[in-house]
């Protein structure tokens, strides 16, 4: 019987190094007490290089050079105490929340600013219901309003998302349908470069094709019908590039799923992708109506203008929120420019209910679940639901 020795080495050999684990995220008491150094020093530095050495001058370039200098300290004392992936963890953290925090405040000061501008005409409510039809430029800030306006941005902007929505949505589904073929990657192509083309395609360009095809050569007049074409113009290109990328999503098991239960394409589109995107496309139809909703000179040379409220959008002009605002933030009158401020908050007031609806209709649901109010059964102490039938296509029909 034979014994084997196990050599020297592999007795004696040193236990390997125990890994460290290393804690991403979180706030700690060094962490605070390094930015707010390095937020004190950079201001400091910053203050000495603007005051005494450099011929600098001007609130924005010493902001921007401390917030630089901020970060540049922050790296360099923060890597004399934790090790390199530690500190690039915490610059982007840091990098995150100041932009963040950039932008909420960019926001609010627009919001306060409007807010103290504006509050002078929307704290009377004949501003929400009444028009400029009798209203002159040194009458007080009781009389006159913008419902016209309201009502104009309102319906411009339902029927521009109203054409824009399907074209955009059908030419995503094309890209993405007829892009997998052979035969269709032809026509796929010159369809993607008009999209791109006609998405860097400046506002006043779309007003002005409305306006030469729409009124000049077919003889329309300006109303808000050929205002909401021109938004249509805008909003389309919006729509159709961020429901492709939402298309493209889905995944592909789910429609070789319904293939194979003998579904035809159309159906797939209809039952099974379309679904399962609609929280996507939601978003898709909010970036649309937030490129048209704040579009003036489109509507300025397709709708022109009126201090009467028009509620049909098909004949005479009609005037919307923002057009509303850009004329009477000019004029010298301080009634006036009160007027336009409290408009520019009836439109964020109008953007964010429009986006909260938006929001709802687009709640997400599984493709092909329907709410039933049938009770659950008991079956043998086991809780059964009741019986489902799958339809042609795969989805569950009551």
């Amino acid at each position: 019987m034979t014994t084997t020795t196990l050599p020297d080495t592999a007795v004696d050999a040193p236990p390997a190094p125990e890994q460290q684990r290393i804690r991403l995220g979180g706030v700690t008491r060094e962490e605070v007490l390094t930015m707010a150094a390095a937020g004190v020093g950079s201001l400091a530095l910053d203050w000495l290089l603007y005051e005494r050495i450099l011929p600098f001058s001007g609130v924005l370039g010493f902001l921007l050079c401390w917030y630089l200098l901020f970060l540049a300290l922050y790296a360099v004392a923060g890597r004399l105490q934790w090790d390199t992936l530690t500190v690039r963890e915490r610059l982007a953290t840091a990098l995150a929340w100041s932009s963040g925090l950039l932008v909420t405040g960019v926001i609010l000061d627009q919001l306060f600013y409007s807010f103290a501008r504006g509050v002078a005409a929307a704290r009377h409510l004949n501003f929400f219901t009444e028009t400029m039809r009798t209203t002159a430029p040194l009458d007080p800030i009781t009389s006159g309003g913008c419902l016209h306006a309201i009502v104009g941005s309102l319906e411009q902007l339902g029927l521009a998302t109203l054409f824009s929505v399907p074209l955009g949505i059908l030419t995503a589904v094309f890209l993405v349908e007829a892009g997998s073929t052979r035969r269709g990657a032809r026509l796929v192509k010159p369809v993607r470069v008009l999209i791109e083309a006609m998405t860097a395609l400046p506002s006043i360009v779309a007003g002005l094709f409305v306006l030469g095809v729409v009124i000049l050569t077919l003889g329309a007049s300006k109303s808000g019908f050929a205002a909401s074409l021109a938004l249509t113009v805008m909003m389309m290109p919006i729509v159709t590039r961020a429901a492709e990328v939402v298309v493209r999503l889905v995944p592909g098991t789910l429609k070789e799923a319904s293939y194979a239960l003998g579904a035809s394409q159309w159906r797939t589109v209809w039952h099974v992708v379309l679904p399962t995107a609609r929280p996507g496309l939601t978003t898709a139809v909010v970036l649309g109506m937030a490129r048209g909703v704040g579009e003036t000179s489109p509507v300025l040379l397709t709708a022109g203008f009126t201090t009467r409220l028009n509620l049909n959008p098909l004949h005479g002009n009609q005037v919307s929120l923002p057009l509303y605002i850009w004329n009477y933030v000019k004029q010298p009158y301080p009634d006036m420019v009160a007027r336009a401020f409290a408009a520019a908050l009836t439109l964020m007031a109008v953007v964010v209910i429009l986006f909260v609806t938006a929001r709802i209709l687009g709640r997400h649901r599984t493709p092909g679940a329907r709410r039933t109010r049938r009770p659950l059964r008991r079956t043998g102490g086991a809780v059964a639901a009741a019986p489902v039938n799958l339809g042609p296509a795969g989805t569950a029909a009551n």
